[in-house]
């Protein structure tokens, strides 16, 4: 459904008062976190794909189904990659000039090498921070909203998820100069896809800590259960409760199953059908694919290609 009109902010599924009060005052700027939404889902499911958990429950985003509420190690990823994922699209779309209110990102202040000169247009971080940020935490600043520990849990890896992205923040160059000899280069600051924002946010998820909620000092805060007491480190995932195994259906706990999973025989990773199938075993079915061969190129300037059939055996759990 198209957001153009401000009552349109008050049918959108899943969103606290004051998200929508941010809809109704930047209408342009929720077609944006409605790609953003998207792209949360699709990114999450390849980056998963792999692993028995694979964001299945994520249909909605924003909203959430109940197993992403609980605390768990995925509720940690999830949270960290909506957060990083609505500031990068936000970002993005200044530069392309998707929205009104913003435009490129600003000249970096240092000056540049010989050879290299600022200029194209940067991905203007800074505003898609500000933005992501109030959307994004808003449901955790409510005060009748789930308990404290989950709030800050919450709050603290949406942190680190808009932190990655900072951290991916890259030079970026364009070539200029007589037959290609790059005698000058024009740079600007550019974001990394967010498939490589979300491997990295999928390594912190592997290594995420699990905290308690305890008083230290005048106040309660998180702190690493297992481990000798320490701050939460700025860059780790953090989460509350174990999670299960995911080998079964259980929809309270956001487990679809692995039962019809596609799995790698010759895998030893997460993806192998030892793991992904739960040691119940696979079935091998084959498939056929149709495929270009056979390519040649023709003087000028097209190629003309065969189509060719090739099977292949694949697995799947029982």
């Amino acid at each position: 459904m198209p957001v153009n009109r401000t009552h349109h902010c008050k049918g959108l599924q899943g969103l606290v008062s004051s998200q929508v009060q941010l809809c109704r005052s930047n209408l342009e700027l929720m077609q944006t976190i409605i790609q953003a939404a998207r792209e949360v889902r699709k990114t999450c499911q390849k980056t998963f794909g792999d692993m028995r958990w694979n964001c299945s429950s994520i249909e909605n985003a924003p909203q959430y189904p109940p197993d992403l509420e609980r605390g768990t190690r995925e509720a940690a990823f999830v949270y960290a990659l909506a957060a990083a994922t609505i500031s990068h699209t936000i970002a993005r779309a200044c530069t392309s000039g998707d929205l009104r209110f913003c435009s490129c990102g600003p000249v970096p202040g240092e000056v540049p090498q010989p050879g290299y000169r600022w200029g194209g247009c940067a991905d203007n971080l800074h505003y898609g921070l500000i933005m992501g940020t109030k959307f994004a935490d808003a449901p955790m600043k409510m005060k009748k909203s789930r308990s404290q520990a989950n709030k800050l849990m919450h709050l603290h890896n949406s942190e680190v998820g808009r932190q990655a992205l900072r951290d991916a923040l890259e030079l970026k160059c364009k070539c200029h100069g007589v037959s290609g000899s790059c005698s000058i280069r024009t740079c600007w600051k550019g974001l990394q896809d967010l498939k490589n924002i979300a491997m990295d946010l999928k390594t912190k998820y592997l290594s995420a800590t699990k905290v308690v909620h305890r008083p230290m000092g005048t106040r309660k805060q998180l702190v690493p259960k297992d481990i000798d007491i320490r701050p939460v480190r700025e860059n780790e995932l953090v989460y509350l409760q174990s999670s299960p195994d995911f080998c079964s259906r259980n929809e309270k706990h956001g487990s679809f199953g692995t039962q019809g999973r596609q799995c790698n025989k010759t895998s030893s990773g997460s993806d192998s059908c030892d793991l992904m199938c739960c040691g119940r075993g696979y079935n091998p079915y084959t498939e056929t694919l149709v495929e270009k061969c056979h390519c040649k190129y023709h003087w000028c300037c097209y190629v003309t290609c065969k189509r060719c059939e090739r099977t292949v055996e694949r697995y799947i759990c029982k």
